[in-house]
């Protein structure tokens, strides 16, 4: 079905396609300097020392994770069994890194406005065995930082963020996905920047960094400095070094041409916030105290991804109801993220609990679904929307 108002539209244009064809031409496809470049340029952006680039956002989060079970910092490392807090409105790549490294998943609830953590419910949801905090930047939407680190504060917590959806989001003048120790971020299609596939992990701490080089390929130390501190200092034999191996790691290394679109990409990404930004503020004026529906309420700066729609609570409305009409009018819709992802049969795997009861989660996962925002003006879908 083709949709007057889609969830994703692309950001490409001659520029993109020509860095393409000068890879082509160059034969070289598999990672390389174009790569390389990308990552230089990302890091400048978000204001981080490092940037590592990988083939999706769900790679990002499990290097991200793994890379806390072979730092060195006993500060930062995480064993098997160790407690992580999670939002239990994510989508699903949040999680399963968690369990696949035996990390203790424990469930807490959103704010139904914000549709990031209940904030009360995360302060009360911290114990002495808390390690980790997974925070979770939705839809665009910042966290309350400042919240977030009065609650860890003096504790022996790590956090680190799924900011996958939230490219350009500030709070508080700094880039959403560099609160945390490490951030993750998607360039999948539908997201603020497109290069085709990828995803990429930011972080200020030097060690991880070198961690993250190695486990992106292979565990090998072909990637490494000269000096790095996985495990010191490389053979001056590049033939003795090819296929060393200091840590298990995996295979998720971006392609060249993706590091060539994202180089392209980032120099427009400015422009495509701000766009998005603007239309932002039109939904929030032309939805501000709907009768049925509720909005995502801004905090600090938000990129917004796409815009949220939840029915209230008493509303007569139902959201099949509201699928259809919005389908009637020309609306792409998607559930919001994956809803309350603690319901799904796949937990059942996972070592896990529920903080409290997930009655927000529950509601948006019953009650909510998001349509699309794009790079571009488009005062005729919001208006349109007024219709609701």
């Amino acid at each position: 079905m083709n949709f007057k108002y889609p969830l994703a539209t692309e950001t490409w244009d001659k520029a993109e396609y020509q860095a393409l064809q000068h890879v082509i031409e160059s034969g070289r496809f598999t990672m390389g300097p174009k790569v390389a470049k990308f990552e230089y340029d990302f890091a400048s952006y978000i204001g981080s020392k490092y940037a590592v680039m990988v083939n999706s956002g769900s790679s990002a989060n499990l290097l991200m994770v793994a890379a806390l079970f072979y730092t060195k910092n006993s500060y930062l490392k995480l064993y098997p069994g160790d407690e992580v807090i999670v939002p239990a409105v994510s989508w699903s790549t949040t999680y399963y890194p968690l369990y696949q490294y035996g990390l203790k998943i424990k469930f807490v609830d959103i704010d139904l406005n914000t549709l990031n953590y209940d904030l009360d419910q995360l302060r009360l949801a911290v114990t002495d065995k808390t390690r980790v905090i997974m925070v979770v930047n939705l839809l665009g939407n910042p966290n309350d930082f400042s919240v977030i680190q009065n609650i860890i504060e003096g504790r022996n917590i790590v956090m680190i963020e799924d900011n996958c959806e939230s490219l350009g989001a500030e709070f508080n003048g700094k880039k959403a996905g560099t609160f945390g120790v490490m951030g993750s971020f998607s360039s999948f299609f539908s997201h603020h920047i497109s290069t085709m596939e990828g995803g990429i992990v930011v972080t200020d701490d030097e060690e991880l960094y070198h961690i993250l080089l190695s486990l992106r390929a292979h565990g090998w130390t072909r990637n490494l400095p000269n000096e790095n501190l996985v495990f010191g200092t490389k053979s001056d034999d590049p033939f003795e070094e090819s296929f060393r191996f200091v840590l298990p790691g995996y295979n998720v290394r971006p392609l060249e041409m993706s590091g060539a679109l994202g180089i392209e990409q980032i120099k427009k990404l400015p422009h495509l916030i701000a766009e998005r930004r603007k239309n932002g503020c039109l939904l929030q004026k032309a939805l501000f105290n709907h009768p049925e529906l509720l909005i995502q309420t801004e905090i600090g700066q938000s990129s917004w991804f796409g815009f949220s729609l939840v029915i209230k609570y008493g509303s007569r409305w139902t959201r099949k109801g509201l699928v259809q009409k919005l389908n009637n009018l020309g609306f792409e819709c998607r559930p919001i993220v994956a809803g309350n992802f603690a319901k799904n049969e796949v937990v059942k795997y996972f070592n896990s609990e529920v903080f409290d009861r997930l009655i927000n989660a529950e509601h948006v996962d019953k009650n909510g679904l998001f349509i699309g925002n794009h790079h571009y003006p488009i005062e005729d879908a919001i208006a349109t929307l007024r219709c609701l």
